[in-house]
């Protein structure tokens, strides 16, 4: 017995010799870390606190809530502005609105009357050209991610045309104006009308065994506020009113699709290699009494229209954790996806990689900025400038545009609804942080 277990104790060796061997002459870029697929998932008019996570007692959104919970999650984060034309285009290039030009919706000079809504369609194209013409020569992620060899989809909102318009290699938005190109087009069906297009994309990636970044940004929950009976009919007896019921119900039926895309990545055994990215292009409070919002949120200076959780999952790579303290920004994302890669950083960004620590650490101040929806210059079109610290948060209203209104100050620690206007009780707070947002436009 002791003989043969010698004979296997030297089988073992030999063997743990011949792979060890084996490994040593393996080229290193073989046993290189496989590049991941990268999903962007973007929701469309929902406020920071309307998650299970963040702490919402009514709504389920058990597929987001599980993203958060299993990536790093920042809670004190934002978008630069509250509209989501411009906010889509900070997502994808990683600077302000005054930088990438896209201010609002849609570009109209004031001296455009156009005699109804085919008139105004006409004449929105062709101002808006000049817009598209210069976001095409800026540096986009899908662009960028080009020198990795990835493939890229766009699929949802998109406000800039075609779809190649941002770099992407294929997509659902045409951008036609002549038929109906405006925000998205066909792109709007993603997510409403199922996801076999999305599906569709991935598996074509698979086949050519390429990695992918997908733009998921579908028109949930966003008006039209018609969601399935089903979620309308559990909401109704919990919601305040049915116009909010319906807007809990599009919430939780944006869930489900995020669940649908993430649970088809995992049956294509792609989750533990993909990072998801999640954010939301703007906030939304609805009215209860009406179909619209109220006006502390969607085009607002206020959190309720700037404010979102902000996730990166990456199995493996990104340590989860759930960030209440630090200072975030849409701003930083593709800054921390080409960290991520390995890729250099190109000059002009205006965020940071939120996994460097120290940078995270040092980051004292976010700006915003609102414009006009129907927008011209940026001197023209500008609403407010905002700077958000902690636990400070200032609103400037442009003294040509909004000439009747003050400056605000909250504590938005404290006070986090912006319930209590502290700028004449601190008048030196004030001082400093204008001071800050001067400075900041000047770089």
């Amino acid at each position: 017995m002791k003989g043969n277990y010698y004979i296997l104790i030297l089988i073992f060796a030999s063997m743990a010799f011949a792979f060890c061997g084996e490994t040593a002459d393996v080229p290193e870029e073989t046993i290189e870390q496989k590049t991941p697929n990268i999903v962007f998932i973007i929701s469309d008019d929902q406020a920071w606190t309307d998650y299970g996570f963040m702490g919402h007692k009514q709504l389920n959104t058990p597929n987001i809530d599980k993203l958060a919970n299993e990536g790093l999650t920042f809670v004190q984060s934002y978008v630069p502005t509250s509209l989501c034309a411009p906010s889509l285009a900070s997502i994808v290039t990683g600077v302000y609105p005054r930088r990438h030009q896209v201010l609002g919706n849609d570009r109209m000079l004031p001296t455009d009357k156009p005699k109804d809504k085919a008139d105004r369609r006409k004449i929105r194209a062709e101002r808006y050209r000049p817009v598209i013409d210069h976001f095409k020569q800026l540096n986009t992620l899908p662009e960028m991610l080009k020198d990795k060899g990835y493939l890229s989809f766009q699929t949802g909102k998109w406000w800039l045309g075609n779809y190649a318009n941002g770099g992407f290699d294929r997509g659902m938005t045409h951008g036609d104006p002549a038929r109906g190109g405006r925000h998205g087009d066909y792109g709007l069906e993603i997510g409403r009308n199922g996801m076999d297009t999305l599906f569709n994309y991935i598996d074509y990636a698979l086949e050519e065994e390429k990695p992918f970044f997908v733009w998921y940004a579908p028109y949930l929950p966003h008006r039209p506020h018609n969601p399935p009976d089903s979620l309308f009919q559990k909401y109704l007896p919990l919601a305040p009113s049915e116009y909010v019921a319906k807007y809990w119900a599009m919430c939780e039926w944006f869930d489900n699709t995020c669940g649908e895309l993430i649970d088809y990545l995992d049956e294509k055994g792609q989750n533990e290699n993909t990072l998801y990215v999640y954010v939301c292009d703007n906030g939304w409070v609805q009215e209860e009494n009406a179909a619209g919002y109220t006006k502390n949120s969607k085009r607002s200076p206020y959190d309720y229209g700037m404010r979102t959780p902000i996730i990166y999952k990456w199995s493996g790579h990104i340590e989860p954790g759930y960030n209440s303290r630090s200072l975030a920004s849409s701003l930083d994302i593709v800054p921390t996806v080409l960290s991520l890669l390995g890729m250099e950083r190109p000059e002009g960004l205006d965020g940071i990689n939120v996994l460097d620590k120290l940078a995270l650490e040092k980051r004292e101040t976010l700006y915003g900025e609102i414009y006009a929806h129907d927008f011209t210059t940026v001197d023209n079109s500008l609403f407010y400038q905002m700077a958000i610290t902690n636990p400070y948060k200032i609103i400037v209203p442009n003294k040509a545009n909004k000439p009747n209104e003050t400056v605000q100050l909250y504590d938005i620690i404290k006070d986090p609804f912006e319930q209590k206007d502290l700028a004449a009780d601190k008048p030196e707070i004030v001082e400093q942080l204008i001071n800050k947002i001067e400075a900041s436009w000047n770089q």
